[in-house]
Order: structure tokens, then sequence, then C-alpha cells
């Protein structure tokens, strides 16, 4: 259960605008640790209120326990006499934990595997025995009243000897005894609860749990809690006076607060050679109270989180500039949702909240998100990367579009109603049913974007099962997510690498085409750049065509080597290449390897269908067999076979001469010992595409042309 209220009781709450205003920091959202001060404001706020005591409660961290039986214990002491002592007939009390009691009892929890919370409130482990159980009990006496910092801060409190008397009371002989019986008495068996006091002040009054009785309790548990913030890890007093880096104001600060993000960490020492822990508050100074609200953004942070590729993603929405009123609950509706998303990723949570709020989209490229990616590569050790507070809806949605126009264009036609320029035939690649990377709904590939899935389909895996920050999927992923564009020769040799480790007894056809799908996807949005020789690879291809079917059926002349066949596959090449701007004629290597690829998928084609062989042209002329000194004997080895097979056919020109007489006019242009522009990795993709277009290019119906080409082999994702 959680404690957040909706969106519209947290707006009727502060409908003021000057009281909510008070509350939000007076300068602009610029850093992840504004954002994450923001976050944990609007969480305090949400759940405990204002006051000088809740940004250090957690009242959510024992939600779990509601309306559980048994959930809620604690010692009946009375001090209203001349001694301390347990109440006679009742020494300890059991009830059902529920939302009425988190402000009484007061829990500010501790994350430490041994030890005690910072408030007098200790919530046990699982199913603990009643034996332990009571161990707890006495210990809110003998541990936390006597702990020296809790000591130290009630000695300044005009309530103080409310927690003297407690750790007075705890020496006690025999005490220890009377809980354990107390306790087994009333106890069913094994339980999970909140351990606790409650005091009785006066000789007529009700005994009170820490929230109601004295402001002590929380002035106590609030010293505690800070005294973590400055002597944790190596650290053993990081504090001093420095400019808060949050708020800008000069005064007290500490520098071993805990990061939601885990992005600033004492044990991250490797990053900062000869870093002393104690003087961490130099670098990274933030106030006391500040620490703390950064630590209760986790909720919302982690609702902006997930898991992919071994890392985790985050994506934290904000408004760019100052937060004003209105900002803020818009705000706080957005991450309301984000916690109650269920398995929809924050990206389309964050989609689905900008559709249905107008406000949201009146406020355009305000609309901003924090995006990074931290892995963790040793036990509480994490890398960051590819952190960005420029991060914007609309450049993942903008590529979602994009692709699903790709995917609708002629060259994919995979909804079946596009305007080919070569009909008869099928689309320039291949659209298998069972990968989601070719479905061309909005929703279907925003899912897979946000999930990573969308480069996991196409980039190379990582060398290993561990996370690795040289992971160029997660990178891309983060940078999509960013707005930022990728380098398109880092994305060719993903796209290669991943080739050849498929590579086996079938050619992947079906991953180079998702590979082609994403490439004019990305270049479609934006979302790549390239330098000198590879600008002509970023630049988006032309997705619609300027023939009609019947000017086509018109102007082309039947082949001599496939009739009207021929003729479409003709146009349809023509077309591809025009079309293209990495294939244009003055792109002769390139150009050059896509055609020898399209030669060989063609006649491969033929091979497998006319011959029936099961070795074919691709097998004897794998991708890591193109490089830049054997293209053009490839080509001729490959032009050589194309000629045979035409004579055996008694044909009266070549098989597929649209293509040959484009390969013959090109290769002459690519001058291997001179100024050669392109590396292997380029030749090998534009070559494994060119197999994949011709092994596609056959007809579409086996009327026209009878076993035109063979259908792909079924591969997967």
């Amino acid at each position: 259960m959680s404690l957040l209220p909706e969106p519209s009781t947290f707006e009727e709450r502060y409908s003021d605008d000057k009281e909510l205003a008070s509350e939000l920091p007076d300068r602009p959202i610029t850093s992840l640790r504004d954002l994450q001060y923001v976050y944990g404001r609007l969480y305090t706020l949400a759940t405990t209120g204002g006051g000088e005591y809740a940004a250090y409660l957690t009242p959510e961290k024992s939600t779990d326990l509601f309306d559980e039986p048994e959930s809620l214990l604690y010692l009946r002491i009375d001090l209203s006499g001349d001694e301390p002592r347990l109440d006679p007939d009742q020494p300890v009390g059991v009830e059902s934990y529920g939302e009425e009691k988190v402000e009484p009892v007061a829990h500010s929890w501790f994350n430490a595997a041994a030890g005690f919370d910072h408030s007098v409130t200790h919530r046990t482990g699982k199913n603990k025995e009643p034996e332990k159980v009571a161990e707890y009990l006495h210990e809110r006496l003998t541990a936390w009243a006597a702990d020296d910092v809790i000591q130290e801060a009630a000695a300044d409190h005009e309530d103080g000897w409310i927690v003297d008397a407690l750790a007075t009371f705890g020496e006690g002989e025999g005490l220890r005894e009377r809980i354990e019986a107390a306790v087994d008495e009333q106890l069913d068996g094994k339980t999970t609860a909140l351990t606790t006091v409650a005091v009785k002040l006066e000789p007529d009054g009700e005994y009170l749990l820490p929230g109601e009785a004295s402001p002590v309790f929380n002035d106590a548990m609030r010293a505690r809690k800070r005294s973590k913030l400055v002597t944790k890890g190596e650290a053993t007093n990081s504090v001093g006076e420095a400019t808060d880096l949050v708020t800008g104001g000069r005064g007290p600060t500490v520098g071993t607060a805990e990061d939601p993000l885990n992005y600033f960490l004492g044990k991250q020492l490797e990053k900062f050679p000869g870093f002393d822990p104690d003087e961490a508050w130099r670098t990274h100074p933030v106030s006391e109270d500040v620490a703390v609200t950064l630590m209760n953004a986790s909720t919302f942070v982690d609702a902006c989180d997930y898991y992919t590729m071994g890392a985790n993603v985050y994506y934290l929405p904000y408004f760019f500039g100052r937060l004003g009123p209105t900002d803020a609950r818009d705000l706080y509706g957005l991450l309301y949702d984000l916690v109650h998303a269920g398995e929809m990723s924050p990206l389309e949570s964050a989609y689905r909240s900008y559709q249905d709020t107008p406000r949201l989209q009146e406020v355009g490229e305000r609309f901003r998100f924090y995006v990074a990616a931290v892995m963790e590569h040793q036990t509480k050790r994490f890398d960051v990367f590819g952190d960005s507070m420029d991060g914007t809806l609309f450049s993942p949605v903008e590529l979602t579009r994009a692709h699903q126009r790709v995917l609708q264009s002629w060259l994919y036609d995979a909804e079946g109603d596009a305007d080919h320029p070569g009909p008869g035939l099928r689309a320039a690649f291949p659209t298998p049913d069972n990968w989601d990377i070719f479905v061309p709904e909005e929703s279907a590939l925003l899912t897979i974007l946000a999930t990573g899935w969308y480069f996991e389909q196409t980039f190379a895996p990582a060398d290993d099962d561990d996370a690795s920050a040289d992971d160029y999927r997660i990178r891309a992923l983060v940078a999509v997510l960013s707005g930022e564009p990728l380098d398109v020769e880092t994305v060719l040799t993903e796209y290669v690498e991943r080739l050849l480790e498929d590579e086996g007894e079938e050619f992947p056809s079906f991953r180079v085409s998702a590979q082609y799908a994403q490439l004019c996807a990305l270049t479609e949005a934006g979302l790549l750049t390239g330098r000198d020789a590879y600008e002509p690879v970023a630049e988006p291809p032309q997705l619609t065509h300027d023939y009609s079917t019947h000017d086509m059926q018109q102007d082309t002349p039947a082949r001599a080597d496939g009739g009207n066949v021929a003729a479409a596959r003709e146009t349809k090449l023509e077309q591809f290449l025009e079309q293209t701007p990495a294939l244009a004629e003055d792109q002769p290597e390139r150009r050059g390897s896509f055609l020898l690829g399209a030669l060989v998928g063609q006649v491969t084609g033929y091979q497998q269908v006319s011959e029936g062989r099961s070795t074919t042209l691709i097998d004897q002329y794998p991708i890591k067999a193109v490089t830049e000194s054997k293209l053009k004997r490839l080509a001729s080895d490959v032009l050589d076979k194309n000629i045979v097979y035409s004579r055996e056919n008694n044909m009266a020109g070549t098989m597929y001469s649209e293509v040959v007489d484009r390969l013959v006019t090109t290769l002459p242009q690519i001058d291997i010992d001179g100024d050669w522009k392109l590396d292997t990795t380029d030749l090998r993709f534009y070559y494994s595409l060119g197999v994949a277009y011709g092994m596609n290019n056959w007809a579409s119906s086996d009327d026209e042309q009878a076993g035109d080409q063979p259908a792909a082999e079924e591969e997967e994702a």
C-alpha cells in the first residue's frame, strides 16, 4: 500500500499557490541534485506534509504492515511517578499497525544490516520469534535511548529527561525477562512488526506513542539521522562550512549523503585519486536538510527506473526552469502515475500522461527528462554514464514514428498497402511476423524502444554476461532517450559484429532487414551523425517514389531475361538506388558492395530453387569474405557464375542484368590502391544489405513467375 495521495487530493491539499511556492526551491532545476531535491520535497509534502521533522520520517517503509495482526508492539512505560515502571496490568501493547498510527509512531528507517533505526521506533526482521521481538523492545531503552548521539540531543531539549529516564530504566535488573514474559503471553507466534515505546507522563494521563508524547523523540531521531550523514563508510566527520550546491545557501554541509542513483558514493574512491572521505563535503556540499530530502526522492526515482541489459536506466521527468506551483502539481501527477504504472516503462507511462494531460502538451519543450544509465560492476560500486538533463519525450516518440513510416513504406510494406515501384514483386526487405521490430504500431515500437529490446535485436551483444559500460546498446538507448545523435560509423560496426555472430547455416536476412529499418528510422529522426565519407549514410532515404503502376507498365518494356518480372526488378532497383543517398553513383565502393550482395542474393535464390543446391553462392562468399582488397575479385567470380547460369538457361542476355549492368559500370570507379574512403565494416554491411535485398527480390505471386525466388528461412529475433 502506498501513502501517496491521489493527484486530485494533492492539488486540493496544496491549492494555495503561495503556500506551495514556499515549499519549493527558489531557483531553476539545472542539475540532477536540483531534480532529486524537488522529488524529495514533493514526496515529503505528499506523505508527511510540511514541518521540521517531515523529511526525516519514512512512513512508506512499513505500509506492508498495515492491517496485519500483531504488527505494532510497544512497551507501556509509566514515567509519571518517582521511578519509571512498566504498566503492571499491560506491560506490552500489541496492535495492528495502520495509517492512523503513522504520525504517532514516527518511524525513521535506517538502511543497515546491523544496528537500529534512527527513531525510537524500530522495525523487526521478517517473521521473528517472540523472544527476538522482546529483545527489540528492550533495545528501545538500552540501545536507542542510551546511544551517545541520542543522549547529546536530549541534553539540549527541555523534555530530555524522558529519554534519560528510558535509558536508566533499561538498565534495571530483570527487565528483559519481564518483557519476554509479556511478549510471549500476547503473541501467537512469529511476527514482523514495528517496536516502540508508549509513555505515560501524567498520573491520570494516557500512554502516548513517540509522535504524541513529546518533540524530544523526533529531535533525537533527527540528530541521529544527521550523524549518519557525516560518518558513512570510511568518513568519520565529513562536515564543514560551504555553499550548498542545491539551495546556494552558506552554512554547515555534509559530504556522505545517500544517493538514490548511487551517483556519488564513498566507495567510488577509484574515481577520485587521493580522495579523503572526511573532505567529501568540499566536493559534494549539501546541508543536512537537503541531504535528507535527496534521500526521500528514492520512491519517485525508483519509479522512473527500469533494468535492462545489465544496467538501471533512469528517465526522470521535470519542467525546465524554475518550478512554479502549477508545475509542481503537474509533476506530482506524473510521478504518481509512474509509481502506479505497473509493468509499463517510465517512457510509456510518461507518454500516456502527456497524451491525456493538455497542460503537459501546453508546456512544450519545457517538459524535459533527466536520462542516465547506472551499472553495478562490483558490490556497491557503480559506473554512471550517458547522463543528460536534456532528454525529451519527443525524441523517442519521433524515432518510433519514423520507424513506423519506414515499415509502412514500399521498402517493407508491413501493412500490405504500399505503392510499389515494381508491381508484382515483394517489398525490398522481408518483415517476418515473429519479430516485433517489424510491427508498424507506435505503442508496440515504443515498448521495445523503452525496454532496450530495440537495440538488443540489432546490435552486437556484450562480450560476457557481466554488465559493461562499453556496451553500446546501453549507450545508444540513453542517447536516443536524450535526443543525442549516434555515430553512424559505430552503429555500422555494431551491425556487422552482430551479423558475423549470427552468420551460420543460413544467411541472417531478417537481422539485416531489421538493422536497415532501424538505420532508416534513425536517419529520419535526425539521430545519426556522420563525417566525411559517412555523411551520406546519415542522410534519410526517400520513402516514397514517383512512379505510378500505370506509368511503369506503359514505359518499361519486357526484358529478355525474365519478362515483366525482370522489368519490375529493373524499376525497383533503380528506384531504391536513387532514393538511398549512401548508394548514389558518387559512392562507388558502397554501391558496388551493395550490388555485389544483391547479385549474390539473387543467384543464391536461383541455386536453391532451380538446382536444389544446399551449398550456394552466399555460402561461398559469406560476409566475412568481403574486404577492400577482395571486392573486385569476388565481383568477378560472381559475375562469371551468373554468366554460366544464364547460358545454361539459353537466355538471350544475362540473368539479373539490372544488377549486372550497374555492377559492371560501378566496379571500374573503385580504386582499391588509391583514395579508398571506406573501411571493411562499411563494405560488409552494404554487401549484407544487398544479399538481403536480392534474396527477397522474387515475385509476390507464384502465378507471375513460378519459383522466382525462395522464401527466406525463419530466424530468431
